[in-house]
């Protein structure tokens, strides 16, 4: 019962750290939007300066801000090994993970943090505080349901060799089709799949619907079906990529003959990103 009870309490914690991060995002949010427009010339090409603590108009050169707060680390660091013993937070927050990363983890490991064995006797109370706190950290069928579905957004992105921030983007954009409810009655393998296409169209990563479906578990005619409905219905702005031929080709060490031999297929890879 002692071990339910501080799981509870982590529980509330961890809806109260909830709480405060969403504060702190909407202040952030509103100090970012203060001063976006330079009221001298109205230009919106404005230059931080962090070692004079300005925010300076790019066009007419007037200092907007003075004396703002510095956010980052009041140390230095010249390599990962560095960085990672100076630092005293944890991981950043994403939108890979179910609960964003702001869970905690009990370590598999049976060591105390000054790296010493746990006694025996204290070894199956840290196996049902390590259980329990698998347990809770999917509380319902929404948040089990998020976390295959990311699950799965990841294992095609690895497969894929996709970079960081595509990943991110179709996590925001799976998690905006549950919030408007547009996955009732269809896979979550197709829904998650057409995030991935609709992240790769956003960010501009040129990938065919044949590559996610190499990948997927679902047909392309299904990954299609259900971009297309989540773009008219989630109102985000998809736009095409660059053409994969001319994408390849604009890389180093291509002759102009060689693209120009590539023309003939640059109207089946816009049939392609246009489906």
């Amino acid at each position: 019962m002692q071990e339910i009870e501080k799981l509870k309490v982590l529980q509330s914690e961890r809806e109260a750290l909830k709480l405060r991060t969403k504060g702190k995002e909407t202040e952030k949010k509103a100090e970012n939007h203060t001063e976006t427009v330079c009221p001298e010339c109205g230009g919106r090409q404005l230059v931080h300066d962090y070692e004079r603590a300005e925010l300076v108009c790019q066009g007419c050169g007037l200092v907007i801000d003075g004396d703002f707060i510095d956010r980052g680390p009041e140390w230095r660091a010249f390599d990962h090994d560095q960085r990672m013993k100076r630092s005293r937070v944890g991981a950043p927050m994403t939108f890979t993970i179910h609960d964003k990363g702001l869970s905690t983890m009990i370590d598999w490991r049976n060591r105390d943090s000054y790296g010493r064995a746990i006694s025996s006797k204290n070894r199956a109370q840290l196996y049902r505080l390590r259980k329990w706190q698998r347990r809770i950290r999917v509380s319902n069928a929404t948040e089990r349901n998020l976390a295959f579905a990311l699950s799965e957004l990841d294992r095609m992105a690895s497969a894929l060799g996709l970079p960081r921030n595509v990943r991110e983007t179709a996590a925001v954009v799976y998690r905006d089709a549950v919030d408007k409810n547009l996955i009732r009655g269809r896979s979550i393998e197709g829904v998650a799949a057409a995030a991935l296409y609709a992240a790769c169209r956003q960010c501009n990563v040129p990938r065919t619907l044949d590559e996610i479906a190499e990948v997927s578990r679902v047909s392309r005619k299904e990954i299609g079906r259900t971009y297309r409905f989540i773009s008219r219905n989630s109102g985000l702005n998809f736009s095409r990529p660059r053409p994969l031929i001319t994408f390849r080709a604009s890389a180093p060490g291509f002759h102009s003959r060689v693209k120009c031999r590539a023309g003939p297929w640059r109207s089946c890879v816009r049939q392609e990103s246009a489906n």
